[in-house]
This record gives C-alpha cells, sequence and structure tokens, in this order.
C-alpha cells in the first residue's frame, strides 16, 4: 500500500500555494539591495557603500500566546505587525536601522489564505519602515502542533555606525525618562490576559477584543529621527518584564530609575486588566507595558525638542520620571 506525504498531513501542493499567495507582499518591500526573489535558498542583501565601521545589529522574538487570543476574536491581520515590531524594536534600543526581516511560520495544518493574511501584515509593516522582507520558512508539521495551532518567530538585522552605538553608558544621575505610548499591551502579558478575557471574564471579551488584539507600536521612524536631533543616551524597548526587568538593561552601575505613574493615562482595558487580577502596581509594572512601550532617556535640555519631535510624529510622549542613583528602581 502507497503512503504519501500528504497521508501524513503534510501537503506539499498547499505549502506552494502559500508562496503564491505572499509572493507579492514580500517583494513590494524589495529595493535594489534585495539581490535575490522570494523562493531562493537565502535571501541576499547588499550593505550600502561609504560607511567607516558598520556594525550589524541583530535580533529574534516571537510573537507568543497573542496568537491565540487572535485566532479567537478573529483578529489575525495584526500578527505581522506584532513579529516585526518586537524585533525591530529592540535592535532600535541600540541605534540601529532595520534593514531586513525573515519570518518564520509554523503549523499542523497550512492555510494559504491565513499565512498570506499574516505574511501581508508583515510585508506592509516592513515596508512603512523601510525595511525588506527577504525570505522565511513556513512549515506544516501534524503531531508537534495541534489542529488550529500556528507559532510565529522573526529575525531581524539592522546597521549602524560603530560610534553612534547606543549603549548606555553616557547615562547620567538626572537624565530624564520619556516614555512613548504604547498601542496596547503590545506582545507579552498574554498567557495572563487569555486567562482573563478567555477564561473568567469572557464578558469583558466584545468590548475589549479590538485592544487585544491592536498590533504593537512600531517606533523605528519616529526614533531614529529624533536621533538626528537630539543626543539619546538610552533605549528600552517594554516587552517582557515590563519595567523592573527592562529599564535596568541600559542603566550604568549604581544607578536606577524612579517613575511616576500619574505622568500618563492608562487605558479602560488596563485599568480592567488591573482590577480583575488584583495584582499589586509592582506586580502590574514587572509583567505589562501599562500604557508605555518605549522609554528614551535623554538630558533635561533636551526634552523641549524631544517631545515636539514626537508630537510631530503623531506619537505620544510624557516625561515619566529620572534616573536616580541606587539598585532598585522606584514606581510610585
Amino acid at each position: 500500500m502507497k503512503i504519501s506525504y500528504k497521508d501524513a498531513g503534510v501537503d506539499v501542493d498547499r505549502g506552494q500555494d502559500a508562496v503564491r499567495e505572499m509572493k507579492g507582499y514580500v517583494e513590494a518591500t524589495h529595493g535594489p539591495e534585495v539581490l535575490a526573489e522570494l523562493g531562493s535558498f537565502a535571501g541576499l542583501y547588499a550593505l550600502p557603500a561609504g560607511m567607516k565601521e558598520p556594525v550589524l545589529v541583530s535580533g529574534t522574538d516571537g510573537v507568543g500566546t497573542k496568537i491565540l487570543l487572535a485566532k479567537e476574536v478573529g483578529r489575525m491581520e495584526g500578527l505581522g505587525q506584532d513579529l516585526l515590531a518586537m524585533c525591530a524594536n529592540d535592535i532600535l534600543c541600540h541605534g540601529a536601522k532595520p534593514l531586513f526581516f525573515l519570518d518564520y511560520l509554523a503549523s499542523s495544518y497550512l492555510d494559504p489564505k491565513e499565512v498570506a493574511t499574516v505574511v501581508g501584515s508583515i510585508a506592509k509593516a516592513c515596508k512603512s519602515i523601510g525595511c525588506a522582507l527577504i525570505g522565511g520558512e513556513t512549515a506544516e508539521m501534524p503531531g508537534m502542533y495541534q489542529p488550529g495551532d500556528m507559532d510565529m518567530a522573526g529575525f531581524c538585522v539592522g546597521l549602524i555606525e560603530r560610534d553612534e552605538i547606543i549603549t548606555g553608558e553616557k547615562i547620567e544621575e538626572g537624565d530624564l525618562l520619556v516614555g512613548l505610548a504604547s498601542s496596547g499591551f503590545h506582545s507579552n502579558g498574554y498567557s495572563l490576559l487569555r486567562k482573563i478575557y478567555l477564561e473568567l471574564h469572557r464578558d469583558y471579551l466584545d468590548r475589549f477584543a479590538e485592544e487585544l488584539s491592536r498590533p504593537t507600536t512600531l517606533y523605528v521612524n519616529q526614533v531614529l529621527s529624533l536621533l538626528e536631533k537630539v543626543e539619546v543616551r538610552g533605549i528600552i524597548h517594554i516587552t517582557g518584564g515590563g519595567f523592573y526587568e527592562n529599564i535596568p538593561r541600559v542603566l550604568p552601575k549604581g544607578l536606577t530609575f524612579s517613575v511616576d505613574t500619574s505622568t500618563w493615562e492608562r487605558s479602560e482595558l488596563m485599568e480592567t486588566t488591573a482590577r480583575l487580577t488584583g495584582l499589586s502596581d509592582d506586580e502590574l509594572y514587572n509583567t505589562f507595558n501599562m500604557g508605555i512601550g518605549m522609554v528614551l532617556v535623554i538630558k533635561k535640555e533636551d526634552l523641549d525638542e524631544t517631545l515636539n519631535h514626537m508630537e510631530s510624529q503623531g506619537q505620544k510622549a510624557w516625561v515619566i520620571g529620572e534616573v536616580i542613583q541606587g539598585e532598585k528602581g522606584m514606581i510610585k
């Protein structure tokens, strides 16, 4: 008896259908520096000439269990931006401009339309920041994943001159923390959020479905253009671990942070989440971004120009605290 790959649950033709569906989206992100078409064994990208000491900056991440919530509420179209933003915002923390991106999508059953929706979202997000989507991988793995499951991962590479790399080493006591508004919870804390809104308090789901599935903000254009105007001494992407884990990553030894949570407004979703979980402020700000997706460390004299620039970019921003001496961060 003949047993085919299709009998085992993997349909090669369906995989090719998915590639054809996404081809136009991907190629729309390509410029002359992309040297290979979709379908090659590897993505090829020519680095720009004229740099003194070019340094490649790379980052990789995923979307996590937000995928499950997005599937539940039928809002898959933002997941591609989530995936890019989680990687591109990370390399932005060193001042790097994202050059190219690759994605990895795995599922038990490859639905070409669903894959095209997600990849189309990645491509649209890439194009918005001038980043090429030069390749990726789709994998159909029945048995590894259960029916309906999907996982996503991404890899981003950026570029910066060696003497322009932002490391945080110039940060001093008294420098200000400027918080950039998030679009929601971004892509972190969703195992807890699903517990709350899909299991324990589903009656709130209709009210908050849009915000819960809203894609992660891409801060690339706003921040790179700011770097041409002022000295940004540190950049922090507020992801898993919230404020307490991420802000210290850029601070020199002996310095910590003080954040005043009254300086910005939390959305109704965030206030409701705080109430339904019963978490203390320390626990909330160690789990979620609570409305602040990125933090910039600047000198006091650069405050007005920084805030004016962010306003001109349509990006809400507030002074949320400052750098102080000490070992443990303070949130009040």
